[in-house]
């Protein structure tokens, strides 16, 4: 009979992937104002082991209640910067030793499965809005998207930030021996 697996049973299963995972995640969040959707993105980043959010533009910091309550305490999990113009945490991001990739529809893009993510990478999402700003694409060492095959043309930033995570780690593990 299958059953969910007690706290202390999560805890032990996390550590193990912890033990396997050596690359460093990072995050951009331009202009993404929506409260709710930065919380869900600290959420999601603290659940996957991102190292650090730079805030970009005039993105909403996790300080604020209503991200806070989506959050749900997070924030404290992952280290964040107070916002600064886009190209200097493209620039942050770089001088820490991350490869910058942004996740955004353009000609260049590349689908996300194919988008070398496998090491220290730092995934830039943008406004809900307007999407990452042409400079910081300009910036970016690289773009990628999310292929979508339904009749809606694009994810809430908040999951496409998810999606993108789920890939990197997904791409560091792939190789890693069934236990």
């Amino acid at each position: 009979m299958r059953r969910q697996l007690r706290p202390t049973d999560v805890k032990r299963l996390n550590r193990t992937w912890r033990r396997n995972t050596a690359n460093r995640l990072a995050l951009i969040l331009e202009s993404v104002t929506g409260p709710f959707n930065v919380g869900s993105i600290f959420r999601t980043a603290a659940a996957f082991g991102v190292e650090q959010i730079w805030l970009a533009g005039n993105a909403t910091p996790p300080t604020n209640p209503k991200a806070g309550k989506t959050a749900l305490g997070t924030d404290r999990l992952v280290k964040w910067h107070d916002p600064v113009p886009a190209l200097e945490a493209v620039k942050a991001a770089r001088e820490d030793g991350f490869t910058v990739m942004a996740v955004e529809l353009t000609a260049e893009a590349v689908p996300l499965h194919r988008a070398a993510l496998g090491r220290d990478v730092c995934l830039v999402v943008g406004s809900e809005d307007h999407g990452c700003s042409p400079a910081l694409l300009d910036a970016a060492d690289g773009v990628c998207y999310i292929p979508q095959v339904g009749r809606v043309g694009s994810v809430n930033v908040a999951v496409a930030a998810a999606i993108a995570l789920a890939e990197a780690r997904r791409q560091e593990w792939q190789n890693l021996p069934d236990s």
